[in-house]
């Protein structure tokens, strides 16, 4: 079980990439996921399935969707079909229908469907739904748009760069409506987009839409803010304009729930990276999620800004190790010194800037490995450097220190931490920047050290939290 995490979702064994068909139905969170039920490196994509009622305790299923007649199952959505506009629908429950890309010669998009709340599946016979007759028409995401009452489905033409939009009433025939792009970064192929409307925070009358799509080997996600109206999406930046979903490397694919509970935004992220993806060292298992988190829209001085919070039911998995406040550097560590922790915590730092250049805290996992995470005062950004972290070997371009723009508020930083075996999560001010990364310790277990370089700085509160799903019954 070679660095399996505690607390982040992996599959029993086997190759697992893209979270696919996140959807909420009955009290129960659903989780598909490309998976490969052969082997330990990409091939033979198929459809995983797990359940959760909290988004961090999941029960593994059957695979639900296999590879068959030299068509494999690509990245995909599912939505509850609440109207019955498919017909599926048996004994007045509507079914649960998957939307997703075979992928052979041709990408084309398909269907299935479930009346059995998402425990067996059946192909729709009358598929693809959408064929353009293209290799690069992937990834596609479906949502209800109640203002036209339709279906509206973003996929990619991938090599384009461009995001399609088509729209539907029965999700079994398709309108192509209005395409949007090349924008942001196009150095790479486009994927795995999400269409997203949100409220602004402290502005429940202000709806805008984002518009995310990640963009392969390169940064990975990129998002953009605007208008949609059931045709087509209005940017309200420039096209050159860049907005970042994370800086680190390992956040990829991410999609939100459909009919999440109470109108919350909620999404995770594949944590791995498709240069070393099928090389990293984990067995009998390969690829794993992000804590979930809860999205928001904010407004700052330079515009409206994409917020990520750790989900709220992570709360539950806490023990508090060390709680400190009002304290300088040298007498939290010395107090820290006496720590030895389980690789699975939850960190929150909060600091006053004085004089240091840069600050931030170390895991120490053994005499020559250590995680740096921190925030240099000059440049403005928080960073995560794994340079020395663990094992980096089966990749020249695993290691490096990833930097994330941060502007302090009212002269403070807080630099939340989620630390588990092989991965780091930081949420800088309440998530206005992140940074993924996955790591390889040697060790189980680490210490943690404050640090602050040529200067000071006056910390206001430490907290540290054991993170242990065993320890909650659901």
């Amino acid at each position: 079980m070679t660095h399996r995490p505690y607390y982040h979702f992996t599959p029993p064994q086997n190759f697992m990439n893209d979270p696919n068909g996140l959807v909420f139905f009955d009290g129960e969170y659903h989780l598909f996921y490309q998976y490969n039920p052969f082997g330990n490196i990409w091939g033979h994509m198929s459809w995983g399935h797990a359940i959760s009622r909290d988004l961090i305790h999941w029960e593994h299923l059957p695979v639900a969707l296999y590879e068959a007649d030299g068509v494999m199952i690509f990245s995909g959505s599912a939505v509850v079909d609440w109207k019955n506009t498919s017909g599926f629908g048996m004994h007045g429950e509507p079914p649960l229908i998957a939307i997703y890309t075979g992928h052979s010669t041709q990408q084309t998009q398909n269907i299935a469907y479930s009346t059995d709340h998402g425990q067996t599946w059946t192909k729709y016979a009358g598929n693809p739904v959408i064929d353009i007759g293209s290799a690069h028409f992937r990834d596609p995401k479906v949502i209800w748009h109640a203002p036209t009452e339709k279906w509206i489905m973003v996929t990619v033409l991938a090599n384009q760069q461009k995001i399609l939009f088509f729209g539907s009433t029965d999700l079994k025939h398709w309108t192509r409506l209005s395409d949007f792009g090349p924008a942001g970064i196009v150095d790479n192929e486009w994927e795995c987009p999400d269409l997203i409307p949100m409220q602004v925070e402290e502005q429940p009358d202000l709806q805008k839409w984002i518009l995310k799509v990640d963009v392969n080997h390169s940064i990975l996600g990129q998002y953009f803010i605007g208008h949609f109206d059931g045709t087509r999406f209005i940017n309200d930046h420039p096209d050159n304009q860049v907005l970042r979903v994370d800086y680190g490397k390992d956040f990829y694919a991410s999609q939100s729930w459909s009919d999440a509970p109470n109108g919350r935004h909620i999404w995770i992220g594949w944590m791995n990276n498709w240069d070393y993806a099928n090389v990293i060292p984990t067995s009998p298992w390969r690829g794993l999620f992000s804590i979930p988190r809860e999205l928001s829209l904010r407004q700052f001085p330079e515009g409206l800004r994409l917020m990520q919070q750790p989900i709220e039911e992570l709360k539950q998995l806490r023990q508090l190790i060390y709680q400190f406040r009002d304290a300088d550097v040298a007498t939290v560590n010395h107090q820290l010194a006496t720590l030895n922790l389980d690789m699975a915590q939850e960190i929150m730092i909060e600091v006053v800037l004085g004089t240091a250049l840069e600050f931030g805290i170390k895991t120490c996992n053994g005499e020559n490995e250590a995680i740096r995470i921190g925030y240099d005062t000059q440049s403005q950004e928080m960073f995560v450097d794994r340079n020395c972290a663990g094992d980096n070997a089966f990749s020249d371009k695993f290691g490096g220190r990833h930097r994330a723009p941060l502007t302090p508020e009212q002269n403070k930083i807080s630099l939340h931490i989620f630390v588990d075996s092989c991965t780091v999560e930081v949420f800088g001010n309440n998530g206005q920047s992140v940074i993924t990364d996955l790591i390889f310790t040697s060790l189980q277990s680490f210490r943690l050290e404050l640090y602050a370089l040529d200067g000071y700085v006056h910390l206001s509160n430490l907290a540290i939290w054991n993170l242990n799903p065993e320890s909650v019954k659901i």
